[in-house]
C-alpha cells in the first residue's frame, strides 16, 4: 500500500504527515489492519526497539473536583460510585508508589483531582516526590494536580518532579461540548508552562467520546505542535451513571488504526497506552505493543485494570522487553536536545524535531488530567459524571462490554494491597 510505504519513510526520517495521510490511516479498513500494524512497527521499532516503558498510577486525592469534565467520575456533582478520599500523606503516597516500582515501573505519576493546586498543595507534593525518590533510587516522577498557576511548575521541579501531565484530550473545536468550566487554551497553557519550567512534558487525548477522525487528527496534531515528550492516549471508559456511558463508539481495530495514526505523528515520543486498553482493545492488547513503548501497570484512578503480572506475561509473550531504569527512553536526539535546553523548552517544536515549531498556533492552553485540573484522566482510568453533554456525531457503535468497567476498590486510599 503506497499510503504505508510513505507513512512509514516519513516516520524513519521524523516528517510530519499530510492531514490527508493522518485521516486515511483512520479510514483503512479490518482487511488491512495488520498491514496497518506492522508498517507503525517499523516506526516504533526504528526510535524505541522492542522496549515497553512501564509507569504506576498513585491517586493522591480522589473524587470532590470542582471541574464539570464530562468524561470524569471525580467531577463535580459526580453520583459515580469511586473512592472519594482527601490527600494521602507522603509515607502513604511512596508506600503506594514502592508496588509500582517492585512490578517493574519506571515512572510513578502523582495525580489529584482538583482545578489546580494551591502553593500549598505544591509543597505537600513536594515532600511526596521527596518520600517517593528516597525510597526507589532513580525511580522517575510525574505530577499531574491539573492547571498550573505563574511559578508552580518551576517548585514541581526543584522538589524533584522529573514531568508534569496534563491533557488536551480532544480538539479544540469540540472542547467546549465536553468541559464548561476551563478552556482548551488553559490547558495548553500548562502545558507551556511545564515546557518553560524545564520539565519533561507529558499531554495526551481521550478517544471514543463521539469525536470525529477530524478531530481526532487535530489533537495529536495539536500535540505534536506542543512538542510533548509523551502523548498517553486513553480510550473512554463509559462508567454507568455517567453523561457519556452510552458512548460505546470504539472497537478494537479502530482503536489499533487511532495508537497507528498517533504513532505516524509522532513517531519519536513515547507513546503511551493508557486508559480503557484492557475494556477497548481486550484480547487484542498485544498487538498495540507493535505501535506503543509504553504503558501503565496495574490499575488507574478510579478503575481497576489488567492485573500486574498478566501486563508483564503479555509484554513477555508478544516478544517485548521489560525498559529497565538505566536506559534512556528518548532517543538520543530528543534527550539531548531536552538537556540542552532544560530551561528553554517554551521554544520546542514538533514531536520530530524537538525544537524549532510554532508551539500550539491555537493559542494557550493545557493539557493534563480527567478534571480539567488534576484527575487525571488522561494520565488514565478517569469516567464522569456530568450533566448530559453535546458530543459531536458518533462513529460507528462498537461493542457494549460494560462488564469489563469496574470501580478501583484496592490500593490508595484502602487497606487493601495494590494492583501491581
Amino acid at each position: 500500500m503506497d499510503l504505508l510505504n510513505t507513512l512509514v519513510e516519513k516516520g524513519l526520517r521524523r516528517e510530519l504527515p499530510t492531514r490527508e495521510e493522518a485521516l486515511a490511516v483512520l479510514a483503512t479498513s479490518d482487511d488491512d489492519l495488520l498491514d496497518v500494524v506492522a508498517a507503525a512497527g517499523k516506526v516504533r521499532r526504528q526510535w524505541f526497539g522492542r522496549r515497553v516503558k512501564l509507569n504506576y498510577l498513585v491517586n493522591l486525592k480522589s473524587g470532590l473536583c470542582p471541574e464539570d469534565c464530562s468524561y470524569c467520575s471525580q467531577r463535580l456533582g459526580s453520583k459515580a460510585e469511586i473512592l472519594k478520599y482527601t490527600w494521602l500523606k507522603p509515607e502513604e503516597a511512596s508506600q503506594a508508589a514502592a508496588a509500582g516500582v517492585a512490578g517493574g515501573a519506571k515512572r510513578v505519576c502523582l495525580v489529584a483531582s482538583g482545578r489546580g493546586p494551591t502553593d500549598r498543595d505544591v509543597d505537600r507534593v513536594g515532600k511526596t516526590i521527596e518520600a517517593i525518590k528516597e525510597q526507589n533510587e532513580g525511580v522517575e516522577v510525574c505530577a499531574c494536580l491539573g492547571l498550573l498557576s505563574d511559578g508552580q511548575a518551576e517548585r514541581l521541579k526543584d522538589a524533584g518532579a522529573d514531568a508534569y501531565n496534563h491533557n488536551l484530550n480532544t480538539s479544540e473545536a469540540t472542547y467546549g461540548q465536553i468541559t464548561k468550566t476551563h478552556t482548551y487554551a488553559d490547558r495548553v497553557d500548562t502545558v507551556q508552562k511545564a515546557h518553560a519550567a524545564g520539565l519533561s512534558a507529558c499531554s495526551g487525548l481521550i478517544a471514543g467520546m463521539g469525536e470525529s477522525d477530524e478531530d481526532l487528527v487535530d489533537v495529536v496534531y495539536s500535540l505534536r505542535e506542543l512538542d510533548p515528550d509523551s502523548v498517553p492516549v486513553n480510550f473512554l471508559i463509559p462508567f454507568e451513571g455517567t453523561p457519556l456511558a452510552k458512548e460505546w463508539n470504539l472497537t478494537p481495530q479502530r482503536a489499533l488504526r487511532i495508537l497507528a495514526m498517533v504513532r505516524f505523528v509522532c513517531p519519536d515520543v513515547e507513546v503511551r497506552l493508557a486508559g480503557g486498553r484492557e475494556v477497548h482493545l481486550r484480547t487484542m492488547q498485544p498487538l498495540a505493543l507493535h505501535l506503543v513503548n509504553s504503558i501503565f501497570l496495574g490499575d488507574y484512578l478510579t478503575s481497576e485494570g489488567q492485573a500486574g503480572q498478566a501486563d508483564l506475561d503479555m509484554i513477555a509473550d508478544a516478544g517485548f522487553e521489560v525498559e529497565g531504569a538505566g536506559t534512556s527512553t528518548l532517543p538520543r536526539h530528543r534527550s539531548q536536545s531536552a538537556a540542552a535546553s532544560d530551561g528553554d523548552a517554551a521554544a520546542a517544536g514538533g514531536c520530530g524535531s524537538h525544537g524549532g515549531a510554532s508551539v500550539c498556533g491555537s493559542g494557550a492552553g493545557s493539557a493534563a488530567s480527567a478534571d480539567g485540573a488534576g484527575c487525571g484522566s488522561a494520565c488514565g482510568g478517569c469516567a464522569g459524571q456530568a450533566e448530559p453533554a453535546t458530543v459531536p456525531a458518533q462513529a460507528d457503535a462498537g461493542e457494549v462490554r460494560s462488564d469489563l468497567v469496574a470501580v478501583r476498590r484496592r490500593g490508595a486510599g484502602t487497606d487493601l494491597a495494590p494492583n501491581a
